[in-house]
Protein backbone atom coordinates (compact mmCIF):
# COMPACT_ATOMS: atom_id res chain seq x y z
CA UNK A 1 0.00 0.00 0.00
CA UNK A 2 1.50 3.25 -1.35
CA UNK A 3 2.13 5.68 1.91
CA UNK A 4 3.29 9.38 1.71
CA UNK A 5 2.44 12.07 -1.14
CA UNK A 6 1.02 11.37 -4.78
CA UNK A 7 3.45 10.02 -6.78
CA UNK A 8 2.92 10.26 -11.17
CA UNK A 9 1.49 7.01 -12.13
CA UNK A 10 -1.12 6.21 -9.11
CA UNK A 11 -4.69 6.26 -9.20
CA UNK A 12 -6.42 8.64 -7.43
CA UNK A 13 -10.01 9.34 -6.34
CA UNK A 14 -11.49 12.40 -5.95
CA UNK A 15 -15.00 13.73 -4.76
CA UNK A 16 -17.21 16.56 -5.40
CA UNK A 17 -19.28 18.69 -2.89
CA UNK A 18 -22.18 16.40 -3.79
CA UNK A 19 -19.68 12.97 -3.38
CA UNK A 20 -19.55 12.09 -6.32
CA UNK A 21 -16.45 9.78 -7.51
CA UNK A 22 -13.96 10.43 -10.15
CA UNK A 23 -11.16 8.18 -10.25
CA UNK A 24 -7.71 9.56 -12.44
CA UNK A 25 -4.33 8.50 -12.84
CA UNK A 26 -1.45 10.74 -12.30
CA UNK A 27 0.67 11.98 -15.14
CA UNK A 28 3.23 14.38 -15.13
CA UNK A 29 1.48 17.43 -17.67
CA UNK A 30 -1.65 15.76 -17.67
CA UNK A 31 -5.22 17.62 -17.23
CA UNK A 32 -8.52 15.99 -16.10
CA UNK A 33 -12.01 17.45 -17.59
CA UNK A 34 -14.29 17.58 -14.37
CA UNK A 35 -18.34 18.82 -14.41
CA UNK A 36 -16.55 21.59 -12.18
CA UNK A 37 -13.69 22.48 -13.99
CA UNK A 38 -10.42 21.52 -15.22
CA UNK A 39 -7.21 19.90 -12.81
CA UNK A 40 -3.88 19.65 -13.30
CA UNK A 41 -2.38 16.55 -12.42
CA UNK A 42 0.58 18.76 -11.41
CA UNK A 43 -0.96 20.58 -9.11
CA UNK A 44 -1.70 17.09 -7.30
CA UNK A 45 1.44 15.11 -7.51
CA UNK A 46 3.40 15.91 -4.32
CA UNK A 47 0.68 16.84 -2.23
CA UNK A 48 -0.84 14.68 0.67
CA UNK A 49 -3.98 12.68 0.54
CA UNK A 50 -7.10 14.02 2.14
CA UNK A 51 -6.13 17.57 0.55
CA UNK A 52 -8.70 20.11 -0.87
CA UNK A 53 -7.82 20.74 -4.59
CA UNK A 54 -9.27 23.49 -6.12
CA UNK A 55 -10.28 23.25 -10.37
CA UNK A 56 -9.58 25.99 -13.16
CA UNK A 57 -13.21 26.96 -12.40
CA UNK A 58 -13.09 26.91 -8.52
CA UNK A 59 -14.91 23.75 -7.70
CA UNK A 60 -13.02 22.21 -4.80
CA UNK A 61 -12.41 18.31 -4.54
CA UNK A 62 -10.84 16.17 -1.95
CA UNK A 63 -8.12 13.92 -2.90
CA UNK A 64 -7.30 10.60 -1.51
CA UNK A 65 -5.97 7.36 -2.63
CA UNK A 66 -8.76 4.98 -3.86
CA UNK A 67 -9.70 2.02 -1.38
CA UNK A 68 -9.86 -1.91 -3.00
CA UNK A 69 -13.25 -0.83 -2.64
CA UNK A 70 -13.11 2.18 -4.96
CA UNK A 71 -10.56 1.19 -7.22
CA UNK A 72 -12.73 -2.17 -8.24
CA UNK A 73 -15.79 -0.18 -9.00
CA UNK A 74 -13.74 2.67 -10.82
CA UNK A 75 -11.37 0.86 -12.43
CA UNK A 76 -11.13 -0.08 -16.43
CA UNK A 77 -13.42 -3.07 -17.05
CA UNK A 78 -12.77 -6.31 -19.36
CA UNK A 79 -15.43 -8.43 -17.45
CA UNK A 80 -17.78 -7.52 -15.13
CA UNK A 81 -16.49 -7.55 -11.72
CA UNK A 82 -17.50 -8.96 -8.65
CA UNK A 83 -18.95 -5.80 -6.28
CA UNK A 84 -17.05 -5.07 -2.93
CA UNK A 85 -20.08 -6.04 -0.67
CA UNK A 86 -19.55 -9.73 -2.41
CA UNK A 87 -15.59 -10.01 -2.16
CA UNK A 88 -15.68 -9.10 1.77
CA UNK A 89 -18.16 -11.86 1.88
CA UNK A 90 -16.04 -14.14 -0.28
CA UNK A 91 -12.69 -13.71 1.68
CA UNK A 92 -14.31 -14.36 5.30
CA UNK A 93 -16.24 -17.59 4.10
CA UNK A 94 -13.30 -18.87 2.25
CA UNK A 95 -11.82 -17.62 5.22
CA UNK A 96 -8.69 -16.71 3.14
CA UNK A 97 -5.14 -16.20 5.65
CA UNK A 98 -1.85 -15.15 5.23
CA UNK A 99 0.39 -17.76 3.83
CA UNK A 100 -2.85 -19.69 1.79
CA UNK A 101 -2.04 -21.32 -1.49
CA UNK A 102 -4.88 -19.97 -3.71
CA UNK A 103 -6.18 -21.16 -7.05
CA UNK A 104 -8.58 -18.92 -8.60
CA UNK A 105 -11.03 -18.53 -11.56
CA UNK A 106 -11.66 -16.78 -14.02
CA UNK A 107 -9.71 -13.91 -13.19
CA UNK A 108 -11.76 -11.08 -15.28
CA UNK A 109 -10.92 -7.63 -14.71
CA UNK A 110 -8.83 -8.68 -11.63
CA UNK A 111 -11.06 -7.60 -8.84
CA UNK A 112 -11.04 -10.75 -6.59
CA UNK A 113 -7.13 -11.55 -7.79
CA UNK A 114 -6.69 -8.20 -5.82
CA UNK A 115 -8.60 -8.51 -2.66
CA UNK A 116 -6.72 -12.36 -2.87
CA UNK A 117 -2.95 -11.03 -3.38
CA UNK A 118 -3.15 -8.68 -0.86
CA UNK A 119 -5.02 -11.49 2.12
CA UNK A 120 -2.66 -14.27 1.32
CA UNK A 121 0.12 -11.90 2.05
CA UNK A 122 4.12 -11.95 0.86
CA UNK A 123 4.17 -16.12 2.38
CA UNK A 124 1.18 -17.01 0.16
CA UNK A 125 0.50 -17.58 -3.56
CA UNK A 126 -2.57 -16.63 -5.83
CA UNK A 127 -2.87 -18.97 -8.79
CA UNK A 128 -5.33 -17.42 -11.17
CA UNK A 129 -6.82 -19.06 -14.33
CA UNK A 130 -8.08 -17.05 -17.55
CA UNK A 131 -8.79 -18.22 -20.93
CA UNK A 132 -9.63 -14.92 -22.43
CA UNK A 133 -6.37 -13.01 -23.73
CA UNK A 134 -8.00 -9.22 -23.62
CA UNK A 135 -9.24 -10.29 -20.40
CA UNK A 136 -5.79 -11.07 -18.77
CA UNK A 137 -4.13 -8.38 -20.15
CA UNK A 138 -6.78 -5.89 -18.51
CA UNK A 139 -6.59 -7.87 -15.76
CA UNK A 140 -2.82 -7.16 -15.62
CA UNK A 141 -3.14 -4.01 -16.24
CA UNK A 142 -5.41 -3.03 -12.90
CA UNK A 143 -4.01 -5.54 -10.58
CA UNK A 144 -0.20 -3.65 -11.35
CA UNK A 145 -1.55 -0.07 -11.08
CA UNK A 146 -3.24 -0.61 -7.45
CA UNK A 147 -1.17 -3.58 -6.12
CA UNK A 148 2.38 -2.71 -7.97
CA UNK A 149 5.14 -5.96 -8.27
CA UNK A 150 3.18 -9.00 -6.89
CA UNK A 151 5.03 -11.74 -6.88
CA UNK A 152 2.98 -14.28 -5.07
CA UNK A 153 0.22 -13.91 -8.12
CA UNK A 154 0.88 -15.90 -11.24
CA UNK A 155 -1.34 -15.30 -13.72
CA UNK A 156 -2.16 -18.26 -16.19
CA UNK A 157 -3.64 -18.59 -19.27
CA UNK A 158 -5.35 -21.51 -19.54
CA UNK A 159 -9.15 -23.60 -19.26
CA UNK A 160 -9.41 -24.99 -15.55
CA UNK A 161 -12.53 -26.79 -16.89
CA UNK A 162 -9.76 -28.84 -18.59
CA UNK A 163 -8.04 -29.73 -14.84
CA UNK A 164 -5.62 -28.57 -11.87
CA UNK A 165 -2.49 -29.38 -11.85
CA UNK A 166 -1.72 -27.53 -8.58
CA UNK A 167 -2.34 -30.46 -5.34
CA UNK A 168 -2.53 -29.43 -1.86
CA UNK A 169 -4.16 -26.41 -2.26
CA UNK A 170 -5.94 -24.85 0.80
CA UNK A 171 -8.65 -23.04 -1.43
CA UNK A 172 -10.00 -22.83 -4.72
CA UNK A 173 -12.53 -20.03 -6.02
CA UNK A 174 -14.64 -19.52 -9.29
CA UNK A 175 -16.30 -16.81 -10.80
CA UNK A 176 -17.32 -18.91 -13.69
CA UNK A 177 -20.78 -20.16 -15.24
CA UNK A 178 -20.32 -23.49 -15.24
CA UNK A 179 -18.41 -24.05 -12.11
CA UNK A 180 -19.41 -28.01 -11.43
CA UNK A 181 -17.26 -29.25 -14.33
CA UNK A 182 -14.07 -28.46 -11.94
CA UNK A 183 -15.81 -30.06 -8.81
CA UNK A 184 -13.91 -33.47 -9.54
CA UNK A 185 -10.79 -31.30 -10.47
CA UNK A 186 -11.08 -29.61 -7.30
CA UNK A 187 -11.61 -32.91 -5.18
CA UNK A 188 -7.86 -33.92 -6.27
CA UNK A 189 -6.73 -30.28 -6.01
CA UNK A 190 -7.48 -29.41 -2.54
CA UNK A 191 -6.05 -30.78 0.40
CA UNK A 192 -8.43 -32.49 2.99
CA UNK A 193 -10.26 -29.46 4.93
CA UNK A 194 -9.75 -26.96 1.73
CA UNK A 195 -12.73 -24.69 0.78
CA UNK A 196 -14.33 -24.88 -2.48
CA UNK A 197 -16.27 -21.49 -3.00
CA UNK A 198 -18.37 -20.49 -6.35
CA UNK A 199 -20.07 -17.42 -6.91
CA UNK A 200 -22.62 -17.37 -9.46
CA UNK A 201 -25.66 -15.13 -10.61
CA UNK A 202 -28.58 -17.39 -10.69
CA UNK A 203 -30.47 -19.53 -8.44
CA UNK A 204 -30.19 -22.20 -11.05
CA UNK A 205 -26.59 -22.30 -11.65
CA UNK A 206 -26.51 -22.63 -7.80
CA UNK A 207 -28.53 -25.52 -7.61
CA UNK A 208 -26.93 -27.63 -10.64
CA UNK A 209 -23.18 -27.14 -8.84
CA UNK A 210 -25.04 -27.72 -5.36
CA UNK A 211 -26.68 -31.23 -6.66
CA UNK A 212 -22.80 -31.57 -8.08
CA UNK A 213 -21.10 -31.37 -5.13
CA UNK A 214 -23.17 -33.83 -3.74
CA UNK A 215 -22.73 -36.37 -5.90
CA UNK A 216 -19.08 -36.31 -6.04
CA UNK A 217 -18.55 -37.70 -2.51
CA UNK A 218 -16.22 -35.15 -1.90
CA UNK A 219 -17.37 -32.07 -0.31
CA UNK A 220 -19.25 -31.54 3.18
CA UNK A 221 -21.06 -28.43 4.59
CA UNK A 222 -22.22 -27.01 1.46
CA UNK A 223 -23.54 -23.74 1.97
CA UNK A 224 -25.28 -20.93 -0.07
CA UNK A 225 -25.59 -17.33 0.70
CA UNK A 226 -26.12 -14.11 -0.58
CA UNK A 227 -25.51 -10.83 0.88
CA UNK A 228 -27.15 -7.38 0.56
CA UNK A 229 -26.35 -3.93 1.56
CA UNK A 230 -28.59 -0.82 2.03
CA UNK A 231 -27.00 1.56 3.06
CA UNK A 232 -28.62 4.63 5.49
CA UNK A 233 -29.11 8.33 5.04
CA UNK A 234 -28.21 10.33 8.74
CA UNK A 235 -28.59 13.53 8.86
CA UNK A 236 -29.58 15.47 12.30
CA UNK A 237 -32.48 14.35 12.99
CA UNK A 238 -33.53 13.28 9.76
CA UNK A 239 -32.11 9.35 10.00
CA UNK A 240 -33.82 7.10 7.52
CA UNK A 241 -32.69 3.99 4.64
CA UNK A 242 -31.23 5.70 1.68
CA UNK A 243 -33.55 4.94 -1.39
CA UNK A 244 -31.36 2.81 -3.37
CA UNK A 245 -29.52 -0.22 -2.01
CA UNK A 246 -27.25 -2.85 -3.52
CA UNK A 247 -29.20 -5.91 -3.51
CA UNK A 248 -28.88 -9.14 -5.44
CA UNK A 249 -25.39 -9.37 -7.21
CA UNK A 250 -24.03 -12.92 -6.71
CA UNK A 251 -24.77 -15.92 -4.69
CA UNK A 252 -21.92 -17.38 -2.83
CA UNK A 253 -21.61 -21.72 -2.33
CA UNK A 254 -19.20 -23.18 -0.50
CA UNK A 255 -17.57 -26.30 0.52
CA UNK A 256 -15.77 -28.00 2.88
CA UNK A 257 -12.91 -31.15 1.39
CA UNK A 258 -13.37 -34.53 3.41
CA UNK A 259 -10.24 -36.48 3.61
CA UNK A 260 -11.73 -39.29 1.23
CA UNK A 261 -15.59 -40.24 -0.31
CA UNK A 262 -15.53 -42.65 2.31
CA UNK A 263 -16.00 -39.89 5.22
CA UNK A 264 -19.84 -39.11 3.30
CA UNK A 265 -21.16 -43.03 3.81
CA UNK A 266 -24.10 -42.37 6.08
CA UNK A 267 -23.84 -38.98 5.87
CA UNK A 268 -27.16 -36.50 5.14
CA UNK A 269 -26.66 -32.75 3.84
Amino acid sequence: MRRGPFQEGEPVVLFDRRLRRYMIFLRRGGVTDLRGGKLLHDAIIGREEGEVLSSTLGERFLAFRPTLSEYVLEMPRGAQVIYPKDLGMILLWADIFPGAVVVEAGTGSGALTMALVRAVGPSGKVISYEIREDFARRAQRNIEAFLGPTENLELRRADIYEGIPESGVDRILLDLPEPWHVVPHAAKSLRPGGIFLSYLPTIVQVQQLVETLHGSGAFALIETIEALVRPWSVSGRSVRPEHRMVAHTGFITTARKLCSERSVIGYQP
